[in-house]
């Protein structure tokens, strides 16, 4: 019994006509009926009483339409479970960690050479990287934010700088403090934010300015408009901007987080590979 010709079967069953059923299958009419008949054919039962008003269920159909649809989610889930073993969806930070990145790529490549990678790069409005809305099944990233049901590996420390246009007066100084930016306008991240995440790259105080979710953004607001904001050292800037250290904002880690439930066996060969690396 070919688990196709058991789909087609529930969407009759279920639509209880042939031609709504086969516009659920994206299909034409003659070759699902075609379908059906050497089903029956197959099983040796009559599974539909045909009119023209539509199709009913015979004794035989009820009881096969409860075993095919068992047999359909066992499938379903199946495929799931494979798929699972043999793809690993990494959750990324815009602009982070592009250093860790190729390291661990390299060697999860070594490791798993028939495991499909998925990359998901995430906007600057969710720090965690799609682990809390299940899209990742490992995440790298930034502290800090809520890490409540989830775990993290810290693989390096970053000093933190304030970036400026290149013609701003602070841009000249090799070291600022968090006090010489006072007053002047933040770019800031959208409502629902992680509140740990916007309070760091706020430094601690209540801020305004534009609302950015990119580092395309960030770069912009600044460039376009004296914006100023915080960013990891080192980091490439376009021309017309530059970033210098901040000595009173601690520096900002470079994290691999992953659920506490997480049940992928190739997440936990990824933390072993991080932390052979991290060690390395």
């Amino acid at each position: 019994m070919e688990l196709r010709l058991l789909t087609y079967f529930v969407a009759i069953a279920e639509e209880r006509h042939f031609g709504r059923a086969a516009v659920r299958l994206h299909m034409t009419q003659p070759p699902l009926s075609r379908a059906i008949r050497r089903l029956e054919a197959d099983l040796g039962a009559t599974l539909l009483h045909r009119s023209p008003a539509g199709v009913t269920l015979t004794a035989a159909g009820q009881a096969l339409l409860e075993e095919a649809r068992t047999l359909l989610e066992q499938a379903a889930q199946a495929r799931a479970r494979v798929t699972a073993a043999s793809t690993l969806t990494i959750g990324t930070l815009a602009g982070n960690a592009e250093q860790a990145r190729i390291r661990l790529a390299d060697g999860f490549r070594a490791r798993h050479p028939d495991v499909t990678v998925r990359i998901r790069e995430a906007d600057l409005s969710d720090p965690a990287a799609g682990l809390r809305a299940g899209l990742a099944d490992v995440a790298l990233t930034r502290l800090p934010f809520d890490r409540s049901g989830l775990r993290v590996h810290v693989l390096r420390e970053d000093p933190v700088g304030a970036v400026l246009r290149a013609d701003d007066p602070l841009a000249r100084r090799d070291v600022l403090h968090l006090r010489d930016l006072a007053g002047r306008r933040w770019f800031q991240f959208p409502d629902g934010t992680d509140p740990l995440w916007r309070d760091y790259w706020n430094a601690g105080e209540p801020r305004e300015g534009p609302v950015v979710r990119t580092v395309e953004e960030c770069v912009q607001a600044v460039l376009w408009n004296g914006t100023v904001g915080l960013t990891p050292l080192p980091h490439h800037l376009p021309e017309g901007l530059t970033a210098v250290r901040l000595a009173d904002q601690p520096p900002s880690p470079v994290v691999v987080a992953w659920a506490d439930s997480a049940g992928n066996p190739l997440i936990r060969s990824f933390l072993d590979l991080v932390a052979a690396v991290s060690g390395s």
